[in-house]
């Protein structure tokens, strides 16, 4: 029945989809096992695609993790192709990669790790790391022809050549910091001492030693070949009494994220065999012939279908298959089973006389415009997630929205299948398990486990559908009136209100980016490396190229006045060290200085500057000068204190900032930019994908559910959800990076999941009140809507207990979407509603007025259970008396509201019609039977508390 609404029919589209589906439910109930096959067939079809699984799987770091052509790979390309490596200097501060590198750090257990003891350990574990060696084929790889070489020899550890050369005095030696002068020259220690304690500049203590060992990155498969050697044999047989050794490599932190895949294996096995556990039990039924186990069943293994199906599509056409995928199946477990519950909430109100194609027809037009909103509000979503610029998120959304896609398509073919057959076996009362025909009614003295094995088929006499489970009448005798009073109406507004106040202030509280750390398994030596890294050497951060882009005139006064100007804002930073600036132009003016060169001149600035790169080859990395030009050039500067995400993010804004203003073309750089490129690009892709899909939605929802201030409230419900999950999610320590965004995004979806559910019934419902109608939707989808709740929530709660935070955070945040989307739907959501009166007001004259313009009754699953309820006060003996199978005809002598007959068994929808004397006779159901006694009967449908509509049949 339309609503109607300041004079609008607004279900023209709602209206025909129902039909359609009315339809094609019919289509379905006459010939189910078609679409039990045909799922079937496509699945194993399609699920071949799991063959090219290896060849499609894509856990590159950088690709999947950092912002598509984010700036800083573009910063990469120019400094690559004007500054490139020269690996008989090595350098790595001049390296624009991270650079091939195995790496440990010695924490002393006592004080201090400069003693003679703790530093003996550390240089027999050098010597054991250079001794090592692996073989490839006939050839043995070893650290010394492998490493990179800085003047025809291995990158030193400038900190052991310090101990080696004092020895045993080393323990009395003023060692400097962060620069020891040693050797004519000041080598820089803030990299491999950590946790020190000064006195003025003197180490007093130092808690921990970090060494590197770089290899040469010109053959990756030799070199990878001797880290993967280090990895298995450096942590065995240390044997250490002074220290404690974590480490790393340049290779870990990928090797260890993509070892995190096999850990959704047996998590995804536990969650399917709890879903189908909770779907079975949430399904019984103390009724052998009513009982929905096999039901439960295949519903689960409808979902299970859908990813296999879609799976398969997308590595058949060569979607990369990311770790962050392997979340999806637990989200897909959790919609199939929510759209399984609404179908057989719907079936259970259907008429269990009807034949079983009019009964999946009556249950397609009543669910499928609900789960239908849902799923294109799900697809939507993640489509729309689809434009965010990250690889792992662009990959999530698209798997997880083709799944959606194939878990609806099975819900209403395979499923609607699915109960189809199972309807014909409660037709002919045929026993659950056994198949065999079983008694509507036991004999008398037999015990209850009797009855309950061997008697079923029970029904509501009164309705002719399926018993009322206990949860529902919990919500409409209990719960639902409970929640209209005033007085819980106000105690939820205030609870509202603590909601949104707390939201907001962690909203206030949160923090982006993803921590390195995140990217292994809580017990990965990498998470212990990078714990002591951030512990003892974080003082000194990254240390960043500043590049001057194209030609630029260094000879020219006022040029290099502004240049200079530029470097001091740099220097003024907060996080700049303004004492260590590494930069040939310096040393360049210095040297001409000691030579008396005047560099104001060009032809004496370019003469020399080949002069001068001799003397110091390092520089000579520092600048592109070909054809007598100079084409780039860079000076680094030396960041410190840069230990949280917060402070990476500032770090990158201010200094990309400061050359931005500068009047020179200058480009600031770092390997780990790539990374931090994320924090430019994650709040203003989140909004954008959460303004775009609210409005989406809502566009969605004014079509389909038919009010559209009642369709606000759909997109008011997103909104307050987002913005609860945003909220705590911060307060639970979840970063706002790629991960919690891709949540986020189902965040979206499935904030409408509920409120759509509840707002589609209420504005449905034919109550005179908006109290009675929010009753009403919570007696039909209250029960449903906590079933789907729980059973998404069985599916993503062993993710709690993985040691992926990808898994963790996926879990936290799926938890804090269902809880809140939950109490948004059986609670806020219904009690809002009633606010407002207007979602649901309609005149008796229009109400007339619709009924005429529709020719016929339409009855729902809503709606008649809603009539139906009504008579469950009125007298059951007489109820039974004139329902106990016989037929009624009306009376053509005393007829009061028109009706019809029929030779069969059927159920007569009363059209709402007006008598000449003016009384509104309400639509009611009449049960029809065939003639078989002649006695009168008086059948009273009860309009209001002062109008009956009497209806007189006579019993031949």
């Amino acid at each position: 029945m339309p609503v109607i609404m300041a004079g609008c029919i607004t279900d023209c589209v709602n209206r025909p989809i129902s039909i359609g589906f009315q339809k094609f439910g019919r289509f379905v109930g006459r010939h189910p096992w078609w679409f039990v096959i045909s799922p079937l067939f496509i699945s194993a079809v399609l699920g071949s695609g799991f063959c090219f699984l290896k060849d499609r799987e894509a856990n590159n770091l950088e690709e999947q993790f950092t912002p598509v052509n984010g700036p800083a790979k573009l910063e990469r390309q120019f400094v690559q192709e004007n500054f490139p490596q020269n690996d008989a200097v090595f350098s790595y501060q001049r390296l624009y990669t991270d650079g091939v590198y195995a790496s440990f750090i010695g924490v002393s257990k006592s004080p201090n790790i400069l003693t003679e003891d703790a530093l003996n350990e550390i240089l027999k574990l050098d010597k054991k790391v250079r001794e090592l060696n692996v073989s490839m084929g006939d050839e043995v790889l070893t650290y010394d022809g492998l490493c990179a070489r800085r003047y025809n020899k291995c990158m030193p550890n400038e900190i052991l050549d310090v101990v080696d050369y004092y020895g045993d005095t080393i323990e009395r030696t003023e060692l400097t910091f962060p620069f020891f002068p040693f050797r004519f020259t000041h080598i820089f220690l803030g990299y491999s001492v950590g946790g020190v304690t000064l006195n003025s500049t003197v180490i007093k203590r130092a808690k921990a030693v970090r060494l590197f060992y770089f290899l040469k990155h010109d053959n990756r498969s030799r070199a990878d070949l001797w880290l993967n050697e280090f990895l298995r044999v450096f942590p065995t047989n240390l044997n250490l009494t002074f220290v404690e050794i974590t480490y790393s490599t340049s290779l870990s932190k990928q090797v260890e994220f993509e070892a995190q895949t096999n850990d959704a294996i047996p998590l995804f096995s536990i969650t399917y065999a709890i879903a189908i556990s909770f779907s079975i039990l949430s399904c019984l039924r103390l009724d052998c012939v009513r009982n929905k186990v096999w039901v439960a069943a295949f519903g689960v293994i409808s979902s299970g279908l859908a990813v296999l199906s879609s799976f398969g599509l997308m590595l058949h056409i060569g979607v990369p298959f990311v770790m962050t995928v392997a979340n999806s199946p637990f989200l897909i477990l959790g919609i199939g089973v929510d759209d399984m519950f609404i179908l057989i909430s719907c079936w259970q109100q259907t008429n269990v006389h009807d034949r079983v194609e009019d009964r999946l027809a009556n249950t397609y037009k009543e669910a499928a415009i609900s789960i239908t909103i849902t799923t294109l509000t799900d697809v939507l979503a993640f489509y729309i997630g689809m434009m965010t610029p990250f690889g792992s998120v662009q990959s999530f959304c698209l798997y997880t929205s083709t799944s959606i896609l194939f878990c609806y398509l099975y819900s209403i073919t395979f499923f609607g299948a699915i109960l189809v057959l199972n309807g014909r076996r409660e037709s002919r009362n045929k026993h659950w398990l056994t198949c065999m025909e079983v008694p509507e009614a036991g004999p008398a003295g037999q015990s209850k486990w009797h009855d309950l094995c061997c008697v079923g088929g029970a029904y509501d006499v009164r309705t002719g559908q399926e018993e009322v489970q206990p949860m529902n009448h919990f919500f409409k005798r209990y719960y639902g009136p409970f929640l209209t009073k005033s007085g819980t109406k106000l105690v939820v507004i205030l609870l509202y209100a603590a909601y949104l106040g707390v939201s907001v202030y962690g909203c206030f509280q949160i923090e982006e980016g993803i921590d390195a750390r995140n990217l292994a398994a809580d017990d990965s030596y990498v998470v212990q490396y990078y714990n002591d890294e951030k512990a003892y050497f974080s003082e000194y951060g990254p240390n960043i190229m500043v590049v001057v882009r194209g030609e630029f005139a260094y000879w020219d006064e006022r040029n290099m006045s502004d240049l200079e100007t530029c470097v001091e804002d740099f220097k003024n930073l907060s996080f700049i060290e303004k004492d260590i600036v590494t930069s040939w132009l310096k040393s360049y003016e210095y040297y001409a200085y000691l030579n008396n060169l005047n560099l104001t001149a060009e032809h004496v600035f370019k003469k020399n500057l080949d002069l001068f790169l001799r003397v110091y080859p390092d520089f000579k990395q520092d600048i592109n000068f070909t054809g007598n030009s100079i084409h780039a050039s860079r000076f680094f500067i030396q960041t410190v204190n840069i230990s949280t995400a917060l402070d990476e993010m500032n770090m990158l804004d201010k200094l990309r900032d400061t050359a931005r203003k500068c009047p020179v073309p200058l480009t600031v750089y770092h390997p780990a930019f790539i990374y931090h490129d994320q924090y430019a690009v994650i709040v203003s892709n989140t909004m954008q994908n959460v303004a775009v899909t609210a409005a989406v939605m809502l566009a969605i929802s004014l079509l389909l559910i038919p009010n559209p201030l009642c369709s606000l409230w759909v997109t008011f419900s997103i909104v307050s959800v987002v913005l609860g999950v945003t909220g705590f999610m911060a307060l639970w320590h979840v970063n706002l990076d790629a991960i919690s965004m891709v949540v986020l995004v189902v965040c979206i979806g499935f904030s409408v999941d509920f409120s759509a559910h509840i707002t589609y019934t209420f504005v449905s419902s034919k109550e005179p009140g908006a109290n009675e109608k929010a009753v009403e939707a919570l007696y039909h989808l209250g029960y449903p809507i906590v079933q789907a709740a729980v059973s998404t929530i069985l599916g993503v709660v062993v993710l709690s207990a993985s040691k992926n935070y990808i898994f963790r955070t996926f879990f936290k945040i799926m938890f804090l979407v269902i809880f809140f989307g939950l109490f948004h739907g059986i609670m806020f959501i219904p009690v809002f509603l009633t606010f407002f009166d207007i979602c649901i007001s309609k005149s008796p004259s229009r109400i007339s007025t619709q009924n005429e313009q529709e020719g016929h009754a339409v009855g729902n699953c809503q709606a008649n259970s809603t009539q139906r309820s009504r008579r469950v006060d009125q007298d059951e003996d007489k109820d039974k008396q004139i329902y106990v199978n016989h037929t009624f005809v009306p009376d053509t002598n005393n007829q009061v509201c028109q009706s019809q007959s029929n030779p069969v068994i059927w159920t007569v929808a009363l059209n709402n019609q007006r008598t000449t004397t003016d009384q509104l006779c309400l639509a009611g159901n009449i049960p029809m039977f065939k003639v078989v006694q002649s006695e009168t009967y008086e059948v009273h449908q009860q309009i209001s508390s002062s109008l009956t509509c009497t209806h007189q049949a006579t019993m031949l």
